[in-house]
């Protein structure tokens, strides 16, 4: 993974994150997160993964129905946020959707997509922070803005 902060105005950064083959996309930009003290940040991303999972959530059950996705596939879109965990730990929300070799896609929460060859992502910090917390009646954590 490489990284450079490209702006800053404001209290506000914008950072470009490049990842590199075989690093996985979610635990990546977790750990970047947390080396630069991001509390509050939207994200957008493309690029391509050599396979992924990504989730569609259940209500009944209160979790992520897995749809794998192992083949070659192109991050058409990914947008997403990052809050702090009730733990002070950066907290990624990101959905993706993927296109196949077939021109169909799969999308959803993004759980896990290995890069292959590259991930291309652009971090804009908010000048607040934003925290995550876990709603017990829906089984997610969602943002507090009464936390933040």
């Amino acid at each position: 993974m490489k990284s450079k902060l490209v702006a800053k105005t404001s209290g506000q950064r914008t950072f470009v994150v490049v990842l590199d083959p075989n690093e996985e996309a979610v635990e990546a930009l977790t750990i970047f997160a947390g080396r630069n003290g991001i509390a509050g940040a939207s994200l957008a991303a493309i690029g391509a993964f050599e396979k992924a999972t990504v989730g569609w959530f259940d209500f009944q059950s209160k979790s992520y129905r897995k749809i794998p996705v192992l083949e070659q596939c192109e991050v058409v879109s990914a947008i997403g946020d990052i809050a702090i965990d009730e733990e002070d730990k950066p907290s990624l929300h990101i959905h993706a959707v993927l296109g196949l070799s077939d021109g169909s896609t799969r999308g959803g929460h993004l759980l896990q997509g290995f890069v292959r060859p590259t991930l291309e992502v652009t971090v804009l910090e908010s000048p607040g922070h934003l925290r995550r917390r876990k709603r017990s009646e829906l089984g997610i954590a969602l943002i507090d803005l009464e936390a933040s």
